[in-house]
């Protein structure tokens, strides 16, 4: 197994560690300061950054602009978003155009992919359900009408809902097929029967539940090849999993920094046996986060066959990114003692963020579940 990245991949990364490099932590909106959501958008100066350096269309064909890049190089690219905590829809916009690329029709294709490379719309995913626990594609109906589909159902804890120009809804129909619906959320592009509510993340982000009252979507912005609601989930968790490893590489970073400084009796605490023993452990979750996010990616990169489908990966790769950056933003705040709830010090912020992602897309247990079922269906050995 070779994880070594191509030249486009790290070339990727580091164009996103240039936009990145202006986005200051401590100045992230915190959620211990704030009532309600920490601001009404993301940060679209950021955003024209993105488009500007064509990190947006990474996973675009070049008929489209983009870069004809890969599930591994988003990850890289969401790696870097997350050490600085980026409030941009970065992973939920480049999933939902690339599902959309590789699922949509030519029609819709060519009217979106292009624009949506470049920006606008922006693009997110309904994919929590209507409880955040339940199958996504089993929250919401679909039933065609002539050359319209009606969609009636709740999506909950839709990220960017506010802000974006298109949500990508899951839904299932009567022959007990998945589709993807294009719904317009808002503005005066919204369809009837078609709105949303606020609601507030951990994270002090501002999500929107999404609901659906007989809303007419026309045929043309429905997605129904099969496979396509799976392909556009597993992307999804992937990279929330590049997001927590991000995250918790640059928390256990910090945590190093501030060991190294802060004097007990004399010493740097770092010099401490049972402090350097919790910050090793904390490495080894960091690795194995690692190992399992490149083999998850890779398998939706590349296609290849393995002893369990992919969903197998993508599954062992959340639950160690679930359990992974819980571990490791504890820890530092342990060590840290009480400055790590300073909320003039970024970890704090980091502390929610990583709780946001450990539950997203499903807490470790959910995973474990599943992949315990395809262990079941698929025996190895």
């Amino acid at each position: 197994m070779d994880f070594t990245f191509t030249e486009e991949q790290l070339a990727a990364a580091e164009a996103a560690r240039g936009v990145f490099a202006g986005v200051a932590p401590d100045a992230v909106p915190s959620p211990a300061l704030t009532t309600g959501a920490v601001a009404e958008g993301f940060d679209r100066e950021l955003w024209d950054r993105l488009a500007g350096a064509d990190l947006l269309s990474l996973l675009l064909g070049e008929e489209y602009g983009g870069a004809g890049l890969d599930a591994i190089a988003l990850c890289l690219v969401l790696r870097e978003s997350a050490k600085v905590l980026a409030r941009v829809p970065l992973l939920e916009h480049s999933a939902a155009l690339a599902a959309v690329q590789k699922y949509g029709t030519a029609e819709l294709r060519d009217r979106l992919a292009a624009r949506a490379g470049r920006g606008e719309p922006v693009l997110t995913v309904a994919a929590s359900g209507r409880t955040g626990h339940d199958p996504a594609e089993l929250a919401v109906t679909a039933r065609r009408d002539g050359g319209t589909w009606v969609l009636d159902g709740v999506q909950t804890a839709v990220p960017w809902a506010y802000d974006a120009g298109l949500v990508v809804v899951p839904a299932r129909t009567e022959s007990d097929r998945s589709v993807l619906a294009l719904v317009a959320p808002g503005g005066e592009g919204a369809a009837a029967g078609v709105t949303v509510a606020e609601q507030v993340s951990t994270s002090g982000e501002r999500l929107g539940e999404l609901r659906l009252a007989s809303a007419r979507v026309a045929g043309r912005d429905v997605v129904t090849a099969e496979g396509a609601w799976e392909w556009l989930r597993q992307l999804l968790v992937t990279g929330t999993c590049a997001l927590a490893l991000g995250m918790g590489e640059r928390v256990l970073r910090m945590t190093g920094e501030y060991a190294g400084k802060r004097e007990q009796f004399g010493y740097p605490i770092a010099t401490f046996q049972a402090v350097a023993v919790q910050a090793a452990d904390r490495y080894i979750d960091l690795r194995a986060m690692e190992a399992t996010l490149w083999q998850a990616a890779w398998r939706i990169a590349s296609g290849a066959s393995g002893a369990l489908p992919a969903a197998g990966d993508v599954a062992v790769a959340k639950i160690w990114a679930a359990e992974g950056v819980r571990r490791v933003v504890q820890t530092a705040q342990h060590l840290h003692g009480g400055f790590g709830a300073d909320t003039e010090y970024a970890l704090h912020r980091y502390h929610a963020w990583a709780k946001q992602i450990e539950l997203a897309l499903g807490a470790a247990g959910l995973h474990e579940e599943a992949l315990g079922d395809l262990l079941a269906a698929h025996p190895l050995g």
